[in-house]
């Protein structure tokens, strides 16, 4: 059976990241994959211009015509603008019964909070619905409501109280920390995981954890235990870092290569 999966995410209209780094992710890793448009952003490798936030009964719209129709195999939630936009997607998930992977959108790279405090609140009840949450060190930090991770023992600890707080697995993604090794920890509520990385010297990380959090997704709908397709998905991401170079793509920080082999 060839898996279906299906993203819940903003569009980037540079390529790199949201819903088109989604379904390249998805493509790569020989899924067919599906969309929901949650927000529609005017962008490229150096600036955002303008975000759109699409209404929620075209959300809605959406979540339903795909649902009706396709059998989704997994699904992975990214940029959700709205505490409406949320509690709808969550709803909508719930009768599924399908592996969930939440990126929660929540900081930018500037460290500027991207969602108020209703919206907040909200991603925090969406954890408990997602099979695993992938949030960064800030983003963990925004959703436990104290300061990010600095450390390996601290992302340890904010794993085990996103756990506590009401999701079934987090995955703390330790990209932004300094060293040699890129460093993620998963606590699944009974073991803390480790997977390392090496750290890969290129500016091309545009797009990082859109495409980690889809290739985890792809590996779930594929069959994977949770551990081992994070493990494949830290590989997937690696390699498009590694391939990235080969692409010319705008002035900024560019994407990954989404079809390096």
């Amino acid at each position: 059976m060839h898996p279906n999966t299906l993203t819940i995410a903003g569009s980037d209209s540079g390529g790199g990241a949201g819903i088109q780094a989604d379904l390249k992710t998805f493509a790569a890793l020989d899924t067919y994959g599906a969309s929901v448009i949650t927000a529609v952003t005017a962008q490229n490798t150096v600036a955002v211009t303008h975000v759109h936030v699409v209404p929620v009964d075209v959300v809605a719209a959406q979540l339903a015509a795909v649902f009706d129709d396709i059998r989704i195999d997994a699904i992975k939630i990214g940029m959700l603008p709205t505490a409406a936009i949320i509690d709808r997607v969550r709803a909508a998930i719930a009768p599924v019964g399908v592996s969930v992977v939440l990126d929660p959108v929540l900081i930018a790279t500037s460290g500027a909070r991207l969602v108020d405090d209703d919206a907040l609140e909200a991603m925090r009840r969406l954890t408990g619905a997602a099979t695993v949450v992938t949030p960064n060190l800030f983003e963990a930090g925004a959703l436990l409501g104290e300061a990010p991770p600095t450390d390996l023992a601290s992302m340890e600890d904010a794993a085990r109280a996103l756990v506590a707080a009401g999701a079934r697995a987090a995955l703390v993604k330790g990209g932004h920390l300094d060293g040699d090794l890129s460093v993620d920890v998963l606590f699944d509520g009974a073991r803390m995981h480790r997977f390392d990385s090496a750290r890969v010297a290129t500016d091309n990380t545009h797009g990082s954890g859109c495409t980690l959090s889809s290739a985890i997704a792809a590996r779930l709908a594929h069959g994977d235990a949770l551990v081992d397709a994070i493990a494949a998905a830290k590989r997937f991401v690696t390699r498009a870092l590694e391939a990235s170079d080969a692409l010319d793509v705008g002035r900024g920080p560019g994407p990954l290569h989404h079809g390096a082999r």
